[in-house]
């Protein structure tokens, strides 16, 4: 089965992002608004518990975080998806290298850019026109993370909450 871990922000941060979304998501109904902490991966029933014990003392280890979105951007010309970029801070990027230690699979594939989707597969003129209005609006919110989900994909796409993560920064 597939597997993924991210943070969901504020219902007020949901309903902004799904403000596009709705219009320029094709996944929309798929996921709620989302900050990807560590990519699909796949694991069988065995391994995910293994998995979900190490994720729990992860989130023993930190606390919770300031989240702050700051503006509308774009992965182009990789990819004409645009996103709410969020601000690396170094508890956001501390969080995201605990979730890819050797025991979660090392370093991720690519860079880490926090951010929460609001348009993906668009086309080249779709991506033009709505990311020429969009990062013309300023975004400024800030939000409290305590909390993240480890979440495994269904047979039609959509994602579900496998277990969910408390940041107690415990430090056990």
């Amino acid at each position: 089965m597939k597997y993924g871990v991210a943070a969901f922000p504020s219902k007020e941060m949901q309903d902004i992002a799904n403000s596009y979304r709705k219009r320029y998501d094709p996944h929309y109904a798929k996921i709620t608004p989302h900050m990807t902490l560590k990519d699909a991966f796949r694991a069988d029933d065995a391994k995910i518990k293994e998995i979900a014990i190490e994720i729990e003392k992860v989130a023993k280890r930190h606390s919770p975080f300031m989240m702050h979105v700051t503006k509308v951007s774009s992965f182009a010309p990789v990819t004409n998806t645009l996103y709410l970029k969020v601000e690396q801070t170094p508890e956001l990027m501390s969080l995201h290298e605990d979730l890819h230690s050797d025991f979660f699979g090392g370093p991720p594939q690519f860079q880490y850019v926090p951010h929460i989707t609001i348009a993906q597969q668009l086309s080249d003129s779709e991506h033009a026109d709505i990311y020429g209005q969009l990062k013309m609006a300023g975004m400024d919110h800030k939000e409290t993370i305590d909390r993240f989900h480890l979440l495994y994909q269904l047979e039609d796409g959509s994602w579900q909450v496998y277990e969910t993560f408390r940041l107690t920064g415990e430090k056990s």
